[in-house]
């Protein structure tokens, strides 16, 4: 098995052709799926618990005969949290620490309210208040994300959210996740992950379901008798969970779409090859379609990393996964220079930014698109995705032009304060009045000028 990312040059001729060819990414979802989702979630709109618990039983092998079921308590979390070793406790307590400091901070520095008094007396503000309930979809079974449950439910505890709603799938080994009707239908208890249960215990998730997919989604949508209908959903999930999450986009708020994980690394020759080498693996291990990228200007060390590539590949146990993600969408790319490194870093927009430098503060002033940038050799992108604090929910996809790691802020809305005092009715109801009439509003402009003295008559 070998892994070569394709080697591409800025001073080729054919550079940019290649370049746009390997960012090229698509995230259409097939039709069956999105007619599929359409249909389910229409079926938990119209009979609610009954259809969830219909396709539970048939994703996920897991029968219930009613709601109470399938959901989780504050027991089942404590007694996870009990059963897991104590290394797990530790080491998941002291990540829950890190990521809740960060978004403490991060609240105090962008979420508080604010007012102020103009020269009328008139009140201008900004009532910053959370959201009342949200959803957290988080995978489960075998490929379970401890990890992404604390990124959504501490910044959402820490913005006040009072009700923290998680749903996580548990199928039976054996049962078909794509449908059907052959699964054993046996057990109210799937693969539940205990670390998971733990994690839903250090974040403070308030209540959970083990169900999952498009009809998970449907039931914190619509809400049903059992599933509360919450303010918005976020997490990860497969094709169906992030096109039912397109569909009910409205009715409740999502965090976002995500595509493939991401990784780039823009170097400068300093940092061990194989350092590098294993950055690159770590989002390759995600997925087939995963995208890992090496900008740097010395092509001797770009050489180093394929050599590092080539060695370490046997060694780790997803190498066919990493394999096939660098073969088909990896890229080496020698640069003429760290400043076109940076420049072409800006138009790919990575999820996450590795600047393994000697230097780093030297070139962050030059990258401005990123979903998260990790300064220095010592600081591997999977510190942040475990550990180190921030927010491991990132735009993918170059939404990182636009977009923002998921945060506090995403967990609280803002409504504007406008108190006018009488003299500031005055001032303000003339030109509120006149653009009113410009505009052919006149119960508009009525309204602003009968709080003016004299009052002035109405026009035609």
């Amino acid at each position: 098995m070998q892994a070569k990312p394709v080697r591409l040059s800025t001073d080729s001729a054919d550079f940019e052709a290649a370049f746009r060819d390997r960012l090229h990414w698509s995230a259409d979802t097939d039709a069956a799926i999105e007619q599929r989702v359409a249909d389910i979630l229409a079926d938990v709109q119209a009979r609610g618990d009954a259809a969830v618990l219909d396709y539970t039983a048939r994703f996920d092998g897991l029968a219930a005969d009613s709601m109470a079921g399938l959901e989780l308590t504050q027991a089942d979390f404590k007694a996870a949290f009990d059963a897991i070793p104590a290394a797990q406790r530790d080491a998941l307590q002291a990540a829950a620490r890190r990521v809740r400091s960060y978004h403490e901070a991060q609240k105090k520095a962008s979420g508080e309210s604010w007012s102020y008094r103009d020269e009328d007396g008139t009140l201008l503000g900004q009532k910053v208040t959370p959201l009342d309930r949200v959803g957290i979809y988080v995978p489960g079974g075998k490929a379970a994300y401890p990890s992404s449950l604390l990124m959504n439910a501490i910044p959402a505890h820490v913005a006040g959210v009072q009700e923290i709603i998680m749903v996580v799938p548990t199928p039976v080994r054996g049962s078909v996740a794509t449908g059907g009707s052959g699964a054993q239908l046996a057990s109210t208890k799937g693969e539940r992950n205990e670390l998971v249960l733990a994690a839903a215990y250090v974040a403070g998730v308030t209540r959970a379901f083990t169900i999952g997919g498009a009809q998970a989604v449907a039931a914190l949508a619509y809400g049903t008798d059992t599933v509360p209908k919450v303010d918005k959903i976020t997490g990860p999930g497969n094709a169906y969970v992030a096109s039912a999450k397109k569909r009910v986009f409205g009715t409740v708020g999502i965090d976002m779409i995500a595509g493939p994980s991401e990784i780039l690394v823009l170097a400068d020759g300093s940092t061990p090859a194989d350092w590098v080498a294993m950055d690159l693996f770590s989002q390759a291990e995600h997925d087939e379609l995963a995208q890992s990228i090496l900008l740097c200007p010395d092509a001797a060390y770009i050489d180093a990393v394929q050599e590092a590539i080539d060695r370490l590949l046997p060694t780790v146990p997803r190498a066919e996964i990493i394999a096939k993600s660098l073969n088909g969408r990896g890229a080496l790319i020698h640069t003429r220079s760290m400043e076109e490194a940076c420049a072409i870093s800006n138009r790919i927009a990575p999820e996450h930014l590795e600047v393994s430098s000697i230097e780093p503060h030297r070139w962050e002033p030059l990258l401005r698109h990123a979903g998260a940038i990790f300064l220095g050799a010592y600081t591997s992108e999977s510190l942040g995705d475990y550990c180190a604090g921030p927010n491991h929910v990132l735009p993918t996809s170059g939404t990182a032009r636009f977009s923002s790691p998921l945060g506090v802020y995403d967990f609280q809305k803002r409504s504007s304060l406008i108190e006018v005092s009488e003299a500031g009715a005055q001032a303000l109801g003339t030109i509120a009045a006149e653009l009113a009439y410009g505009e052919g509003l006149q119960a508009h402009a009525r309204a602003a000028e009968l709080r003016l003295k004299p009052v002035p008559p109405a026009r035609g």
